[in-house]
This record gives C-alpha cells, structure tokens and sequence, in this order.
C-alpha cells in the first residue's frame, strides 16, 4: 500500500517535533526536574507519537475505502490490525 506523499512529509515533520521533545525530556530527567514535569512531557511525546500513526492509518484506510479489490479487503485487515495496536 502505497502513502500520499503529502501524509508522509507532515508524519515525518511530526515525528522529528517528538524526536526533539525525548531529547528535552532526557535532559530533564538528568537535570533532575519535577516528576510532575517530566510526566507531563512524556504525555504529550506520547500523544505527538500516536497522532502520526493515527495519521498513516487514517491515509491508508482513505485508500483502502475507495477499493473493493480482493488486496484492498487484506490492506483493510491489516490496517485494523495496525489501528488496534495503537489503541
């Protein structure tokens, strides 16, 4: 299954913003900073993590839905297999 082109530049765009939030929160953990404040950094890493691969699965499902073909029907299977594993 192939990604639009579009999707996988603001994914990757998206996912160098979260590379950068782990670097911070590495140094926070070092520098000794408020549980508190590192827990809430680490939340939101986690949800910039889980909008990028909601993001390439919601594309791939946009595909998949306009598609009857017998490897649409496995993509969609996979697809699901994927969403649910992000859930």
């Amino acid at each position: 299954m192939e990604m639009d082109e579009d999707v996988l530049a603001d994914v990757v765009k998206r996912l160098r913003r979260v590379q950068g939030q782990v670097g911070g929160l590495v140094q926070m953990i070092e520098s000794g900073r408020d549980c508190k404040d590192v827990i809430t950094q680490l939340a939101a890493a986690s949800r910039a993590l889980d909008r990028a691969g909601f993001k390439l699965i919601a594309s791939g499902l946009e595909k998949c839905v306009s598609d009857d073909s017998e490897q649409a029907v496995a993509d969609r299977a996979q697809l699901e297999k994927l969403f649910l594993a992000l859930a």
